[in-house]
């Protein structure tokens, strides 16, 4: 599939946009952003990436995203945006990330499974509040299909179930999967296949469950181990429950999120207040990377029509 280009825009309001434009002649991708319209017109909620409007003409296929403005996950753990991820802000956004996903496994009409989470799809607003982003490979739950689909296997290596990989049945445990990868770096920073070596294998093989935060101190990120991380041992059962490999061992969402506010207390956090940090605290000189692949100034000009609220 050919990448589509996002674009930072202005709505007449002032209000600043994300617009995906898909590349002319992606059948697959067409096939994506009219999944994208179909789900994002019906969920709302704080942690899932908001859809304002869209463009199905003219062979023009473009989506049009509330702005976030601190890009990916990925891009601050991997320090191209200059944030500085502490222990604290990082709980903050596994907690957001977690309750994303619960909406949509448990109280989105149908429920969805998102299929490709990573950190890439994970989204960091402002005040590094987490979205969940890009349901172009997602799947809607039916009432028939309360226990799995059945489908061609798509998603992102290394952070893909592998009981959906052999069995081609997908769940909301294999989203749980997904997510447990995340988990992982985010208390490594390191990509979940790094030469070639899988972070899954490289965490379990190393824990010694009766030494001080596992003996995983040589593959944890040192941004987070001054000071000594509180609840880091819980977190990471948390993250390798999450990463069984027969899905009916994996915690649901639900339970998930409850496991991360558990792990915000030990830290001395409340997971019901509003996150404070804001984008203001970056390394150097506090001016972060455009968090979009294209510069450019896309002012909306009335040719697409905006989403009724």
């Amino acid at each position: 599939m050919i990448s589509p280009t996002v674009y930072r825009g202005t709505l007449p309001n002032g209000q600043l946009i994300a617009i995906k434009r898909s590349q002319r002649g992606s059948l697959q991708g067409g096939l994506e952003f009219k999944t994208e319209i179909e789900l994002l017109s019906r969920v709302h909620h704080k942690n899932v990436v908001g859809l304002t409007g869209f463009c199905f003409e003219r062979a023009e296929e473009m989506l049009v995203y509330e702005y976030v403005a601190n890009g990916t996950l990925h891009e601050s753990l991997s320090g191209k945006t200059g944030i500085r991820l502490d222990w604290m802000r990082r709980l903050r956004i596994a907690l957001g990330a977690a309750r994303g996903l619960q909406y949509l496994h448990e109280l989105a009409n149908p429920p969805i499974i998102h299929r490709d989470i990573k950190s890439s799809n994970i989204l960091l607003d402002e005040r590094l509040n987490a979205k969940v982003s890009d349901f172009g490979l997602s799947k809607p739950m039916g009432d028939a299909e309360k226990s799995h689909i059945s489908t061609q296997v798509k998603g992102t290596m290394g952070y893909m179930d592998p009981e959906y990989f052999m069995t081609q049945q997908l769940t909301e445990k294999s989203d749980v999967y997904s997510f447990g990868v995340v988990l992982l770096e985010l208390v490594t920073a390191r990509q979940p296949i790094e030469k070639g070596k899988y972070i899954v294998r490289e965490v379990r093989q190393r824990m010694k469950r009766d030494q001080v935060l596992y003996s995983l101190d040589e593959i944890l990120d040192p941004a987070i181990l001054a000071p000594t991380p509180k609840g880091l041992e819980q977190f990471v059962d948390l993250a390798m429950r999450c990463v069984e490999e027969e899905g009916a061992r994996r915690p649901a969402m639900g339970a998930v999120v409850k496991e991360i506010e558990n792990v915000m207390q030990i830290a001395g956090l409340n997971p019901n207040a509003d996150s404070t940090s804001t984008s203001a605290t970056h390394e150097g000189d506090g001016k972060g990377k455009h968090p979009y692949t294209d510069d450019s100034l896309f002012v909306y000009s009335g040719t697409f029509p905006l989403a009724s609220n």
